[in-house]
């Protein structure tokens, strides 16, 4: 009957596309190569979102929602970062001398808004410990006199930049300290971590009722200029401005990274480095370490059409 051969040839249609996967599989990976785990998960959700589209405006039980989606997908890409790749970079970090008094570090806490802040000797390179603001609220709440502040310090973890994500989450759990001091090769502060930035990899950003709003890192200036913090994301620069702004070889990711390249060191106030798009950036706020804000200027457009001084 027709309507039967028609729904076998569909059936038949449809079986043979495992094996047309299987071929194209083939021919990008080898024969031998199966597909992991987590790119089956992934592909089933590709799917998923696909068909959801198709079927938009419509609600099944027991679907996965877009959040639970996107978290997922995070989860399966948490274990491939390192600490260096979620870090508070080192400029960012708020700490306190190891010779502030005890007012001073009720200062601290009142106006960081954190629950922990690292204690440092004489530097950032030379982290001695953390405070924890239970400890200075008890000082507080019980009316004692201010302890000398070392009574009041504690251990965190010091961590190499190249440790990965769940090794660090399994030895804060397994050491019960919520803040790790992330360290370079040199051994000085490279950055900071906390069990909540890396819950945040996976679930996104948790705001309070402490945080500030979140300011824009570039924003239009006058004569198509854009000024930038140089903690710009290249990604975001590159989809708001010029995706050209975005294309590197170098494995930078900020703004301020893009300049030391295209500097060969660290730029200073008033260096106007040229990008090969065209666009100029001109360090406007810099120390001997770090750029911390760019003036973007925009390429110049010749008039092609313009006449000539001969008058043809």
């Amino acid at each position: 009957m027709p309507d039967d051969q028609g729904s076998s040839n569909r059936s038949e249609e449809d079986s043979s596309r495992p094996g047309l996967l299987s071929g194209l599989r083939h021919l990008l990976f080898g024969g031998d190569k199966e597909p992991s785990l987590r790119e089956q998960i992934e592909e089933v959700i590709d799917e998923a979102e696909e068909e959801g589209d198709d079927r938009r405006g419509s609600h099944i039980v027991g679907d996965l929602s877009p959040i639970e989606r996107k978290m997922l997908r995070n989860l399966l890409h948490f274990g491939e970062q390192t600490v260096d790749d979620v870090a508070v970079p080192r400029a960012d970090i708020i700490a306190i001398p190891e010779s502030a008094s005890f007012a001073e570090v009720v200062a601290s806490f009142a106006e960081a808004g954190h629950s922990r802040l690292p204690v440092y000797r004489e530097n950032l390179d030379e982290v001695v410990g953390m405070i924890h603001v239970k400890d200075v609220f008890a000082v507080l709440a019980e009316g004692r006199s201010p302890p000398p502040l070392l009574d009041l310090i504690r251990q965190p973890l010091y961590v190499p930049q190249s440790m990965g994500v769940l090794d660090l989450l399994a030895e804060m759990r397994a050491k019960r300290t919520h803040l790790a001091i992330v360290i370079d090769e040199y051994s000085g502060t490279e950055g900071l971590l906390t069990i909540e930035d890396l819950v945040e990899e996976i679930v996104g950003e948790i705001e309070d009722e402490h945080d500030d709003e979140p300011t824009a890192l570039f924003a239009p200036g006058e004569g198509g200029c854009w000024e930038a913090d140089a903690r710009a994301e290249l990604d975001d620069v590159g989809e708001a401005i010029d995706p050209r702004l975005a294309e590197i070889d170098e494995d930078v990711d900020t703004l301020g990274g893009l300049a030391a390249v295209l500097a060969g060191h660290v730029p200073q106030v008033g260096e106007i480095l040229q990008h090969p798009s065209g666009w100029r950036i001109e360090i406007t706020e810099a120390d001997e370490r770090r750029v911390h804000r760019l003036r973007l200027h925009p390429p110049v457009v010749v008039d092609l059409e313009a006449p000539s001084e001969t008058g043809d």
